[in-house]
């Protein structure tokens, strides 16, 4: 296992809104390995004569690993690499957040709206509340006055029996008066 194996494959769970934990143990683990651990030293062939120029480059190569330059240069493209990771995984939090406050505003927007609508609704309801205790004040209204108007008729119909049984009895003593002269003649 690579020492950048542990970032492999993270992007896709890093998306799903997982948070992930970066195993910092064994890429110091790996290393301190590489640092303690000496590289193998080139071999030098035996030729009969080698040039100046290769037994120092040579040399110097053998005292760059003995002082572990070329580990500590490994370590530091390591922690390069590393630290690009870590500012790429900023930079997607940066954006799922983003993301976050614009949904959050999307939905505060929306919620505004619906209270609005609420509120309409309610002022609706109020209105129409007052139409009908107006209805029912007038209905109320129209039924006495239809109570008044059944009262004066039957005032009017007792006055038209009283002045029908006048009529009437007037009619009758008239008839009985014409009779008892009819029948005395």
């Amino acid at each position: 296992m690579g020492l950048f194996d542990v970032f492999k494959d993270k992007d896709d769970e890093d998306d799903k809104g997982g948070t992930e934990e970066i195993n910092f143990e064994s890429f110091q683990n790996q290393d301190n390995s590489s640092g303690t651990e000496e590289e193998p030293e080139p071999k030098q062939e035996t030729t009969s004569y080698s040039p100046p120029a290769e037994e120092t480059a040579s040399s110097s190569s053998q005292v760059s690993s003995q002082i572990g330059i070329e580990a500590l240069m490994d370590k530091r493209v390591k922690l390069e690499e590393a630290i690009d990771y870590v500012g790429l995984m900023i930079k997607n939090l940066k954006d799922k957040r983003t993301k976050l406050v614009k949904n959050i505003e999307d939905e505060s927007v929306d919620i505004r709206n619906l209270k609005e609508k609420l509120t309409k609704i309610n002022q609706f309801i109020q209105d129409e509340n007052e139409g009908l205790q107006q209805l029912t004040s007038k209905r109320s209204q129209v039924e006495k006055d239809a109570d008044d108007v059944g009262n004066i008729v039957y005032g009017l119909r007792d006055k038209i029996s009283e002045i029908d049984k006048v009529v009437a009895d007037e009619a009758s003593r008239i008839k009985s008066f014409k009779d008892s002269r009819s029948g005395s003649s």
